[in-house]
């Protein structure tokens, strides 16, 4: 699963300085404001509220939040979460014969009795470990012709995941050469938290000092010392570290936490009812943006309503799993979900087909899919990115969204700079950039992501589809991509990765099917013209 944990390379390369953010979209809530009213690109939430849907009468709708967990016991959910009311809670058995006991909340795929899954490999990692085995004794010279394609793809992912590997102790070293020289300036200032001011009175005696404040001078212009100590560099190197540690070790496997059958993709019935998990911060702060409590005057309002979350965890710190990933959209599915939000990917697929299967199910289902696009700024048309469904049917096409992240503001820097995109792969771009939203404790805070664009979209469908139930999911889905608000001008970004990447301008519009922002007015306006109407074709 993408942590959204996006640290500049340039920062940890080179101590290199990045723009400040744009100031207007500090309000929290940015990204359900209107960019006339508000000059924010939003995508106009509470001008629907206020002009189309005042007065007017809804039904609940379940948003499943696929992800990492969510704490259910938060401020400004636990008024909106799904409640399995055919369940007893704590009492130990499955009492809605659905399978999974004292699921109250929702189901954790990633969990057993003895507890739950938090690190997790990469996807890349179990299958070079895979390769290991099967290619033990096989060199260029014995392959056999058989093998020879298998074999040859074995050899690239290995080198792959060295690659990976050397960039992470790369970057450990470097975030942590940087903190070293961080640390010896604001010993010298004096002070464990220094201002503004004590940066520009600060006396460099190094040229590392030099760079130091430099660096300083312009990240105190965004926030605290204090968070751009702890948020970037702290948070920095212990992501590293947890590649290294996890994600790229081919030594490490936690499975036997779950105790299931690891070889059996239709194995269905395993995990426990800790929709939390030991790391809900993630799928936390993506119930919040669906659909945090608009009503209690705390914190944050959610694009919906009148929706309940239900929490369906499938995703580590590490790269999900095929099988949980089909389990949990099925779980969903089968309890009643009417959305998914999948804020989640990864550049391998063990068994692509299980997870298509489950998808197909939920279009037979009438569910709606809604997906996040990735973090690498790639192009998803061309790079692999899965889940996804290039070998699909139009029909599970039809209730499946997938989203890029945009920024706050209408010009060159509305793409987000992480966002993947693709004319035909990506559906729709959604506000992805220091969105505000519930974490765990109940508290709050920004993070970027097309994880935090996905459940903004994926919130739209559930106040589509509690405004309007009688509407497809595949309506739904066409109504959210003909309702965006186009974009007419170019945006820039970095082409690749490195110093010497190479910066294009190219049209918004060549990113996306859509070419356009979701837009919540528009959406609901053209909803109200779809009523009565046959299921989109």
């Amino acid at each position: 699963m993408n942590k959204n944990k996006l640290f500049r390379a340039s920062l940890i390369a080179a101590f290199a300085i990045t723009a400040p953010f744009f100031a207007n979209a500090q309000k929290a809530n940015w990204q359900n404001l209107d960019l006339k009213t508000d000059s924010v690109f939003g995508i106009s939430t509470e001008k629907a509220y206020k002009e189309l849907l005042k007065g007017k009468k809804s039904t609940k709708v379940i948003v499943a939040v696929n992800d990492g967990g969510v704490e259910a016991t938060h401020e400004d959910l636990k008024r909106i979460m799904w409640v399995n009311t055919k369940e007893i809670a704590g009492n130990g058995k499955d009492d809605d014969k659905n399978g999974y006991a004292d699921d109250i909340n929702g189901w954790n795929f990633i969990g057993g009795p003895k507890g739950s899954v938090d690190h997790e490999t990469l996807e890349l990692t179990r299958s070079v470990r895979r390769g290991q085995v099967r290619f033990a004794n096989t060199t260029d010279a014995n392959v056999s012709e058989k093998d020879k394609k298998d074999y040859e793809a074995f050899k690239v992912e290995r080198s792959d995941l060295e690659t990976k590997l050397g960039e992470a102790n790369a970057n450990l070293a470097g975030l942590s050469g940087f903190k070293s020289a961080l640390d010896a300036v604001v010993k010298k200032i004096g002070k464990a938290n220094p201002t503004t001011e004590d940066i520009a009175n600060f006396k460099p005696v190094t040229n590392a000092d030099a760079r130091i404040q430099e660096v300083l001078a312009e990240e105190l212009k965004k926030g605290s010392f204090e968070d751009f100590y702890n948020e970037q560099i702290n948070e920095g190197i212990k992501y590293f570290k947890e590649q290294i540690d996890y994600n790229l070790n081919l030594s490490y496997d936690p499975r036997s936490i779950v105790g299931d059958d690891q070889n059996n993709d239709t194995e269905k019935f395993y995990g426990n009812n800790d929709v939390a998990g030991p790391d809900a911060m993630h799928g936390t702060h993506v119930a919040g943006i669906i659909a945090a409590d608009r009503t209690n005057k705390l914190g944050i309002m959610g694009v919906a309503d009148n929706v309940l979350i239900m929490g369906v965890r499938c995703t580590p710190n590490g790269d999900e799993r095929d099988k949980d990933v089909a389990n949990a959209v099925r779980y969903a599915v089968d309890n009643g979900a009417k959305v998914i939000n999948m804020s989640f990917g990864k550049a391998y697929s063990q068994n692509k087909a299980v997870v298509n299967e489950a998808m197909k199910y939920a279009a037979s289902k009438d569910v709606l899919i809604v997906q996040a696009a990735g973090n690498e700024n790639q192009d998803i048309d061309t790079e692999n990115n899965f889940p996804n469904h290039k070998d699909l049917d139009e029909k599970t096409i039809a209730s499946w969204l997938t989203v890029g992240a945009s920024g706050p503001k209408d010009d060159e820097t509305l793409k987000a700079s992480f966002s993947n995109y693709g004319k035909t792969q990506v559906d729709v771009f959604a506000p992805g950039v220091k969105i505000h939203s519930t974490v765990p404790g109940s508290k709050y805070k920004d993070l970027d992501g097309t994880s935090m664009a996905s459940p903004v979209v994926a919130g739209l469908a559930g106040l589509i589809r509690s405004y309007y139930p009688k509407l497809t999911a595949a309506q739904v889905k066409e109504i959210i991509v003909k309702s965006v608000t186009k974009v007419n001008h170019n945006v820039d970004y970095t082409k690749g990765e490195g110093p010497d990447a190479p910066k294009v301008s190219v049209p918004f519009s060549d990113l996306s099917i859509s070419g356009g922002i979701v837009n919540a007015y528009n959406a609901l306006k053209l909803a109200a013209t779809y009523e009565g109407k046959s299921a989109a074709k």
